[in-house]
């Protein structure tokens, strides 16, 4: 297990209990200083390449907390898609242990995630520039609030992601033998996508309504509802924006837990 992400976020020494739960490294600033390979070699390494491997022995247990938050480790990475922030690891970090109990390798096409079976891979695009990768998840984390997923530095390059720090990406679980589509192919209508912060979903109106007036209430007067039908049912979902960038995305993140809203996310339209 790592203990930094991008935009230079340092997380604190996670408890024993914790480490010993995912047989994390220890947090150490320099585990083993590298020379650093170029953003634009770097980016030339290939994906990982999906194939079918038994759980590993480390970093798959039912739950464990970390920073006073519990996690529960998915059965099963079928269906699993999300959009979110994804930030990246590097050479403080370069061969020390991960969660799998697997060294970590920031020149390899790997990630870390909080919830997903290890190893799980995966299709991560950034929604900036269409880019996409596949990477192997054999780590937990990242544990800053509003990150999915953290990406080694090779698969950060891949994405162009490095001098940001962190991007907006779809991450979707790919079945080893399945199809993988092209991931060296920049999509025309990636800069059409347009996305908001969701900080609620319900079947009923009026609930909707409720969190829409505290919401303007509070001073998000781009705060809206958009009706959809979900298996033949309402569903009302509140959301913010659109928005564009990954500061405003952690600023809006912020005032919603404020208000007692733990559960916003990125959403797509």
């Amino acid at each position: 297990m790592k203990a930094c992400v991008g935009n230079a976020w340092w997380r604190p020494a996670i408890t024993v209990a914790l480490m010993i739960a995912l047989n994390a490294c220890t947090t150490t600033v320099k585990i083993n200083p590298v020379s650093q390979l170029p953003a634009a070699e770097a980016a030339h390494i290939p994906d990982a390449v999906p194939q079918a491997e038994p759980l590993s022995k480390n970093g798959n247990p039912a739950f464990y907390d970390a920073l006073g938050q519990r996690y529960f480790v998915m059965s099963s990475a079928a269906g699993y898609e999300e959009q979110g922030v994804a930030s990246w690891y590097g050479p403080g970090f370069h061969e020390g242990n991960t969660s799998s109990g697997e060294r970590y390798d920031m020149y390899g096409m790997t990630a870390a995630h909080r919830t997903l079976p290890l190893p799980t891979y995966v299709q991560v695009t950034n929604l900036s520039n269409g880019k996409s990768v596949v990477v192997r998840v054999n780590d937990r984390g990242p544990f800053k609030k509003g990150r999915i997923i953290d990406l080694s530095y090779a698969a950060a390059a891949k994405l162009d992601m490095l001098r940001d720090g962190t991007a907006f990406v779809d991450v979707k679980a790919l079945v080893p033998g399945g199809s993988v589509p092209a991931t060296d192919t920049v999509s025309a209508d990636t800069h059409a996508t347009t996305m908001f912060i969701q900080a609620g979903a319900f079947s009923a109106a009026a609930n909707a309504e409720r969190l829409l007036n505290e919401l303007r209430q509070h001073g998000h007067a781009d705060a809206f509802i958009r009706n959809d039908v979900v298996k033949g049912q309402p569903l009302y979902r509140v959301r913010i924006g659109p928005i564009s960038t990954v500061d405003q995305f952690d600023t809006l993140v912020a005032q919603l837990k404020s208000l007692g809203i733990n559960d916003a996310h990125l959403a797509l339209d």
